[in-house]
């Protein structure tokens, strides 16, 4: 049965020849990036299906099922932050060692008066730890490469797709990342390692992994996407506070950044994940203040030594923090236009095929392994200062005064920024009691070359975060406005560098609460957060002036379908039944096999009315519900089928499990069916979800989408607001509400945008 309306489900391909005439009306794409490989998506299935099977089901669980279920749910939540926190650990760790120890052989081979040789021992062994880093991931596990922030934030938005949370992405993330940041290329470790506690949270929320045959039955009741949203929820917060350290600024960011639904139950679920990540990274890290952990010292884990407890601001401190604002605010804006146009030209590159992926990721290694040791050698040398509080010039594994080719009693700023990790660079901007340790040149060039070589290193093909960089972009011009005010502030570089960093977090990601409580967790610095608060504020609103936060442009530019929290004015305009198109595909309670299998062989829908046919004539048909179609093919392959169209009795359905259903990996190819069976009934009544949202016509897309989003759901049927021979006109899915569908359709419906200025210079 087939009526005119509703949107083709997006999830599975459909031949050509059935979606010529939805084709016409929405070209949503139904692939985006992911990672770096285009794959396909699809949505997720929050929304409870209630059907007989389910009752039933939930009529058999007592007081020790429901007891079972609370209980492992917090057991999982322990295990995620536990393995977490070990994962976070291990990572920094080897960063640290590997970094550590290439810098200190580098360091020792110059002092030899080995230059050339540490110059090419120094870009080698980059290009090695890169070229592995990217091998790994082109090859084994595409889904990994970037932060995985914009992936993670589209799953928990409603948009999944493969093996964004398989046991090889979650492999290739962890070895990756701890491989690409140690080649001291601009990028940071703490985007992946949020994408790395939500793959940790999926595979412990399935109860294992298929593929290494780790899977116990017993833990079937959180294989469901509800569930297992919950446990992504709280592994995305993990990962931020493993990074960080920060367990309040974890759970804040997932709210405020990541999580497009929220509860009372999940904020504490997700509390008790990361308070569990801070105890264990505790513990773990007092081995390393032991001196137990090789050259990881007090690693970037460590909290940042910055205090204003001596400095009390005044309020003449107040407007050049304010014009560092606006500054930070305009930066962040720019940054995020230039790194999605650089990310644009890195897609077409990467059309050619993998070896210019390849290519181009050695070539971002070696060009900024030539900067970070060529530029030092451009630098100053100058003498230390007598007052100094570490020790001057320091020639091993870190130091605020690095020696490099200087003579005894002088150290090279140039180097102390450049020949060092990005944590420990940013530990230099941001310490006290060193006023005149950077000169203006030095802070300048740091900053102009960070700039650019984050922007040109992010897109490459190995796991790449956004954080670190921008943290460490934020605090060399923050340092450098701190330099130029001088004495007129009570507040030091150091504390203008922090700032600086708060500042283009929030003009770059727009985050405001959690911004300041990881930057307060980061640098245990109290008596600056109301500085921060201003800062955030007014970095955000300035940058909201040109255009959207950093991960909501790319996960636009990577095409995944991420709907919004606002309705545009426009969609107040229009009705959900001005976007529904055609066809819609219907069933009857009681099908025919072959009818099923041709439907199913020939379209892509995900999810298909079922209504009754009434027994008087005159009467219309009744909707009794929706089913799915990975449930019709479980139905198929159990082959209940009867030679006669008659419904049948609740006991016929003995044969089918609740856990029949949670398989989500069936195709209708997988099904043999003779041609006997292909002439026989089924009744579908009992596999109907009997309660499905449904909304009338004329309600406004706006609140549509509002309901849509807010409970998670994955279809919506439109019923018609008048008595008509059909019962239901269409269904809105996911794509019904992308602004260049709707738009196609109405183009003379203009689509509002708050008031942005444009570099038209660059577009």
């Amino acid at each position: 049965m087939s009526v005119p309306s509703g949107l083709a489900d997006e999830e599975t391909p459909a031949p050509q020849h059935q979606l010529s005439l939805r084709s016409q009306f929405n070209t949503s794409s139904q692939v985006a990036i992911i990672g770096s490989n285009l794959c396909p998506i699809e949505s997720l299935d929050y929304e409870i299906i209630e059907n007989d099977l389910f009752k039933q089901d939930w009529r058999t669980k007592g007081m020790t099922e429901i007891f079972q279920y609370i209980f492992m749910k917090w057991t999982f939540c322990f295990l995620i932050g536990l393995i977490m926190s070990l994962v976070g650990f291990f990572i920094n760790l080897s960063i640290e060692n590997i970094a550590g120890l290439k810098f200190v052989i580098t360091s020792r081979m110059i002092l030899a008066g080995k230059s050339w040789a540490a110059f090419i021992m120094f870009v080698c062994s980059n290009l090695g730890l890169m070229l592995f880093a990217s091998l790994i991931t082109a090859f084994i596990a595409p889904e990994a490469a970037g932060s995985g922030i914009p992936e993670v934030k589209a799953y928990l938005n409603g948009v999944d797709a493969p093996a964004i949370f398989s046991f090889r992405t979650l492999l290739v993330k962890i070895v990756g990342n701890i491989f690409a940041v140690s080649s001291c290329l601009h990028i940071g470790r703490a985007g992946p390692m949020v994408h790395t506690g939500a793959c940790i949270a999926a595979i412990v929320g399935e109860g294992g992994s298929k593929n290494l045959r780790l899977n116990w039955k017993w833990l079937q009741v959180f294989k469901n996407d509800l569930d297992r949203r919950d446990f992504v929820t709280c592994g995305s917060a993990a990962g931020i506070a493993a990074a960080f350290r920060a367990p309040i600024g974890g759970v804040l960011f997932t709210l405020q950044e990541m999580s497009s639904w929220w509860r009372s139950a999940l904020l504490w679920q997700a509390f008790f994940t990361t308070a569990v990540v801070a105890i264990v990274l505790r513990a773990m890290i007092g081995f390393c203040l032991r001196g137990e952990c090789g050259l990881f010292g007090k690693g970037s884990l460590i909290v940042y030594s910055v205090t204003s407890a001596n400095i009390p601001y005044q309020l003449r401190d107040v407007p050049p923090v304010l014009f560092l604002a606006v500054i930070g605010g305009m930066l962040g804006s720019l940054y995020n236009l230039l790194l999605i146009k650089i990310l644009k030209i890195y897609q077409l590159i990467y059309k050619k095929g993998i070896v210019y992926k390849i290519t181009l990721a050695c070539f971002a290694s070696v060009f900024t392994s030539c900067l970070l040791f060529g530029l030092p050698w451009i630098g100053v040398c100058h003498r230390c200062p007598s007052d100094a509080s570490e020790p001057c010039p320091t020639t091993g594994r870190s130091g605020n005064f690095r020696k490099f080719h200087c003579p005894p009693g002088h150290y090279n700023d140039l180097a102390s920024l450049f020949f060092n990790t990005n944590g420990d660079a940013i530990k230099n901007l941001f310490s006290k009691d060193t006023k005149s340790e950077f000169h203006y040149s030095c802070v300048f060039i740091f900053f102009s070359t960070s700039f650019l070589l984050s922007i040109f290193s992010y897109g490459v093909v190995a796991p790449a975060g956004l954080f670190v960089p921008i943290i460490v972009i934020g605090a060399s011009y923050g340092r450098f406005i701190g330099m130029c005010v001088g004495s007129s502030s009570n507040l030091t570089p150091g504390l203008f560098a922090v700032l600086g960093s708060a500042s283009l977090l929030g003009g770059s990601m727009r985050m405001t609460v959690s911004l300041c409580v990881i930057i307060l967790e980061l640098t245990d610095d109290l008596l600056m957060l109301p500085l921060i608060m201003i800062v955030a504020l007014i970095s955000k609103s300035v940058a909201d002036v040109f255009d959207e936060n950093i991960y909501d442009l790319i996960m636009a530019l990577k095409g995944l379908p991420h709907l919004v929290a606002h309705a545009e004015p426009y969609m107040r305009q229009l009705t959900v039944g001005d976007v529904i198109t055609g066809p819609l595909e219907v069933l009857n309670g009681i099908e025919k096999v072959g009818n099923i299998v041709h439907l199913l062989t020939t379209t892509g829908h995900n999810g298909f009315p079922v209504v009754d046919e009434p027994d008087a004539p005159s009467s219309s048909p009744l909707l009794f519900g929706l089913i799915l179609r990975a449930h019709l093919i479980v139905v198929l392959k159990k082959k209940s089928f009867f030679k006669t169209p008659t419904q049948v009795c609740p006991d016929a359905v003995v044969q089918f499990t609740a856990d029949d259903f949670l398989n989500k990996g069936c195709h209708i190819e997988d099904v043999e069916l003779s041609e006997e069976e292909m002439e026989m009934f089924v009744d579908l009544h009992p596999f109907t979800n009997t309660s499905p949202y449904t909304v009338v016509q004329t309600l406004s897309l706006a609140k549509a989408l509002r309901l849509f989003r807010e409970v998670g759901l994955r279809h919506l049927l439109v019923i018609p607001n008048v008595f008509e021979r059909v019962p239901v006109v269409g269904i809105l899915t996911r794509h019904d509400f992308m602004p260049h569908h709707i738009l196609k359709l109405h183009p003379t419906q203009k689509k509002w945008n708050r008031l942005r200025f444009r570099f038209s210079w660059l577009t």
